[in-house]
């Protein structure tokens, strides 16, 4: 059954192949575990190139909606642009079912919605991208009245099997001199433990009600975190000097750690901790 209807929606995707399967798959599990029922409205904050846009979209029926937003511009993305991703989703059989906006900064003054107008506030692999807790925390304040539910995922920095240590690893590595970015455009900028996540939900007035712990194997996320950290680690901290030597020197530890790791263990992707809060 779920591979039925992961092959449906995965044909509403302008990337094809294994990878997208995988990517939908996982996502179909998200939102099996936070309960999406049809005919809800949805917005999702952060919906990227409509990965999860589409499974909620599939989820909700032709008698629901999602409203999907991202900060970030068209242009954005690889090997496909967000721009790109929209108009492929917008033309396919769940189309009718969204919209999505792009360069929308949900903590804006101009961006706000009814009370309790939306049934889901989706929230999705998009937390790690936030330059602060802060931040997070700011969102989850502003959108707590436009929504019944909250539901929230994020890799789970635990790790359950050895072969997710370079995931970590590679994640730890970047958010340590992403911390003295002033901007960026890094898939990491901040790291949080499911610990902080859930201290942040429940500080900005929802209560967590649900918690799971949900393990893709297939999914590449780790591969590419961690090629990204040994492409791009050392660039980065010869452009930020006041970085201090001692903590320059532990990231270039950390960086051999991880070349060594990738050489010894098949790289597999961190847990994802799916949380419902009301």
């Amino acid at each position: 059954m779920r591979e039925s209807i992961v092959s449906k929606i995965a044909a509403c995707m302008a990337v094809k192949g294994e990878v997208q399967t995988d990517q939908t798959e996982h996502r179909v599990k998200l939102a099996e575990s936070w309960g999406i029922e049809a005919g809800s409205k949805i917005l999702e904050i952060g919906c990227g190139q409509g990965d999860t846009t589409a499974v909620l979209a599939y989820f909700t029926g032709k008698k629901g909606h999602v409203h999907a937003i991202d900060i970030a511009g068209p242009d954005y993305g690889s090997p496909v642009t967000l721009g790109e991703s929209r108009e492929y989703l917008l033309a396919s059989s769940l189309g009718k079912q969204m919209d999505i906006q792009f360069q929308v900064d949900v903590l804006a003054d101009n961006v706000t919605f009814p009370e309790k107008h939306f049934d889901y506030i989706v929230f999705s692999h998009a937390s790690w991208y936030l330059r602060s807790a802060d931040e997070l925390a700011s969102i989850l304040k502003k959108s707590r009245s436009w929504g019944k539910k909250l539901c929230f995922a994020e890799w789970d920095p635990a790790i359950q099997h050895v072969e997710q240590q370079s995931h970590i690893l590679a994640v730890l590595l970047q958010a340590q001199y992403e911390a003295f970015k002033v901007s960026s455009e890094s898939n990491i900028r901040s790291l949080f433990t499911v610990e902080d996540i859930k201290d942040i939900i429940e500080g900005t007035g929802w209560n967590v009600v649900k918690e799971e712990s949900i393990y893709s194997p297939k999914l590449k996320d780790g591969e590419w975190e961690v090629d990204m950290a040994l492409e791009f680690a050392e660039d980065e901290l010869k452009q930020l000097p006041e970085i201090p030597g001692k903590l320059k020197k532990l990231i270039q530890s950390e960086i051999r750690i991880l070349q060594r790791n990738k050489s010894m263990f098949p790289i597999r992707p961190l847990s994802t901790i799916a949380l419902t809060a009301e």
